[in-house]
């Protein structure tokens, strides 16, 4: 596929164009494309780069190819919505040639979007927290998903933050596993409230790290692994081993030292899925 106007500038204080950001996704397509497959996704599309005005987009484009995948998935409400699932390289390139910066994917399948395989904590910090903390709440939120049976795995999010993330075994449905994931979050504030909260509203967070739980909600996403943020310096959300974390920066990873790091070293969330544990069995070890 050709690249259109490979030359526009995408990130403009990092000198990097259209055409970096639509290599970048070719170089990664071997890894990024199995936590894409059969998930519906959310585009974040900035067609003119991160300098001017992006939007997220849920719905294909009416001129999106007969070849894009688009799957039917139910709303709350009883309707339903269309949208895209990425199943290769050539929708990969496709949608990045479109514009597509950042790529947000379920914790569920079109197959069973109320059936969710992954849970998801977040870490929002407020400016100024230091790195060094960020990471020991990381390691705190793993240490309380193993005592409940669930595999704790890390990504670097490219922004502010970490993710903690737990595989499962797809067989509880959403309110579980948010009634789950908030539990989780409330167990690990409770460790240090002086530090750690879990208030949703903003002026009741203070200076506190906030531990979001709410993208384990029907319809949530998080920020794929391997996609690139819209923000300057061109940070991707990197899936880590733990024993990284000790040296990793939220936003460590920009697409030349992504692509190093993939020429010398697997993918560590690869056998995500085999480690897939229960909701409803961590729920009641909680209780």
């Amino acid at each position: 596929m050709k690249t259109s106007h490979p030359d526009k500038v995408f990130y403009p204080e990092d000198g990097l164009t259209k055409g970096d950001v639509v290599e970048y996704y070719r170089a990664v397509a071997g890894v990024m494309l199995p936590h894409l497959r059969g998930r519906p996704l959310t585009l974040r599309r900035f067609p003119d780069g991160i300098g001017k005005p992006g939007w997220f987009q849920k719905h294909p484009g009416e001129h999106f190819p007969d070849s894009i995948r688009v799957e039917r998935v139910p709303r709350r409400d009883g309707g339903t919505d269309d949208y895209v699932v990425c199943e290769d390289a050539a929708t990969l390139e496709y949608l990045a040639n479109q514009g597509t910066v950042e790529f947000h994917v379920w914790l569920s399948t079109v197959d069973a979007p109320e059936r969710p395989d992954r849970l998801v904590l977040d870490l929002d910090p407020p400016d100024g927290t230091p790195v060094a903390e960020l990471r020991a709440v990381a390691r705190r939120i793993r240490d309380h998903y193993e005592r409940v049976g669930l595999t704790a795995f890390v990504q670097a999010t490219g922004g502010r933050g970490f993710h903690v993330l737990a595989p499962l075994d797809a067989k509880s449905d959403t309110e579980v596993v948010l009634e789950l994931s908030r539990a989780l979050a409330d167990r690990v504030a409770g460790d240090d409230p002086d530090r750690l909260t879990t208030a949703q509203r903003k002026d009741k967070r203070g200076d506190r790290i906030f531990l979001d739980a709410n993208r384990n909600g029907y319809a949530q996403t998080f920020v794929a692994p391997y996609s690139l943020r819209a923000r300057p310096g061109a940070a991707a959300a990197t899936p880590l081993d733990w024993r990284e974390l000790g040296k990793a920066d939220p936003a460590g990873w920009g697409p030349r030292k992504e692509k190093q790091r993939l020429a010398r070293k697997q993918d560590p969330w690869r056998e995500l899925d085999e480690h897939a544990g229960s909701a409803e069995a961590a729920l009641k070890q909680l209780s």
